[in-house]
C-alpha cells in the first residue's frame, strides 16, 4: 500500500510529499498521522537541515477530506469529529512553524483550507505559475484552523486577512505573489529545480544560526520590544558557541568561504 507521505532526506534536505494524489492530497486522518509523524521526525533530525513540504499531482492540498467528514458526521462517533484539530492539524503545524531550521512549502498546485495554513506556516512559498490559494473555510461553515489567524494576518496584515476569510476565493500565483502570500512564482516545470536551490543553499547554511533567526522573528511577533531584544541575547549567546561561527570567524581572517556543519 502506498503511504500518503512521502519523506526524502538527501544532502541535507527532507522532502516531505502529501502522496494522495487522486484525493487532491486531502487530509484524511492516516495522512495526517502520516504526516505529524513526519514533520516530527524531521525536525528532530539532525540530518535534515532544511525541510521542503510539496504535494504530488495537481494539488498541493485541499485540506480536510470532506468524504471522510462527511461519513464521520453521519457516524455514532460524531461528537469526537473536531478533535482532529488538537490531536492532528494543530500539532502539526506547530511543528512546521518551531522547528528549528528553515522550511519551504513548494506549491504545486491548489492549496486550501488547511492546505493554505500549512503553506503559510512555512517560512518561504514557492509557487507553480498554476497554483493559487483559497481560504475555503466559510464555504463549509466553519472557522479557520492550522495557525491560519496567525500567520494570514502577518502576511498580508488584518483587514485583508479578514476579507480572504470572509469571501472565500482562488488567488492566484501572481495575485498571491503581489499580496505577500508567495516568495516567487515560478513555471511549473521549473518549480522543483527552483526550490531545490533554495533548499540546498539554505541546508549548507549555519543551521542553528537560521533556527535562531527563525524562532527570534516569531518571538517578537508576539512580545514587546524589551522582550524580543532580549531574547535576540539569548539566541546571539547559543550561536555564537556553535562551532559553525567559529569557523565563519576562523574563514573570514583567511579570507575563505567557511563550511557550516550545523553545528
Amino acid at each position: 500500500m502506498t503511504s500518503p507521505v512521502l519523506l526524502d532526506v538527501t544532502d541535507g534536505v527532507a522532502t516531505i510529499t502529501l502522496n494522495r494524489p487522486d484525493a487532491m492530497n486531502s487530509l484524511d486522518v492516516a495522512t495526517k498521522t502520516a504526516l505529524l509523524e513526519t514533520v516530527r521526525a524531521v525536525a528532530d533530525d539532525p540530518a535534515a537541515r532544511c525541510v521542503v513540504l510539496t504535494g504530488s499531482g495537481r494539488a498541493f492540498c485541499v485540506g480536510q477530506d470532506l468524504k471522510e467528514h462527511i461519513e464521520i458526521l453521519h457516524s455514532e462517533s460524531s461528537d469526537d469529529l473536531f478533535r482532529t484539530v488538537d490531536e492532528h492539524y494543530n500539532p502539526i503545524v506547530t511543528a512546521i512553524a518551531t522547528m528549528p531550521k528553515p522550511v519551504i512549502a513548494a506549491v504545486n498546485g491548489v492549496a486550501a483550507g488547511a492546505g493554505a495554513s500549512l503553506a503559510f506556516a512555512c517560512d518561504l512559498r514557492y509557487l507553480a505559475a498554476g497554483a493559487g490559494f483559497n481560504l475555503a473555510f466559510a464555504n463549509v461553515a466553519l472557522s479557520c484552523d492550522t495557525g491560519a489567524s496567525y500567520h494570514l494576518q502577518r502576511l498580508v496584515g488584518r483587514a485583508k486577512a479578514i476579507e480572504l476569510l470572509y469571501f472565500p476565493r482562488t488567488l492566484s500565483a501572481e495575485e498571491s505573489l503581489d499580496l505577500g502570500l508567495a516568495t516567487a512564482v515560478v513555471p511549473e516545470d521549473d518549480l522543483g529545480s527552483a526550490v531545490g536551490e533554495v533548499a540546498a543553499r539554505l541546508a549548507a547554511g549555519p543551521t542553528v544560526a537560521l533556527g535562531a533567526i527563525r524562532r527570534s522573528v516569531a518571538y517578537a511577533a508576539g512580545h514587546s520590544f524589551e522582550e524580543a531584544i532580549a531574547f535576540e541575547s539569548r539566541m546571539m549567546a547559543e550561536t555564537g558557541a556553535t562551532q559553525d561561527h567559529a569557523a565563519a570567524v576562523a574563514a573570514f581572517i583567511a579570507k575563505e568561504k567557511p563550511t557550516f556543519r550545523g553545528r
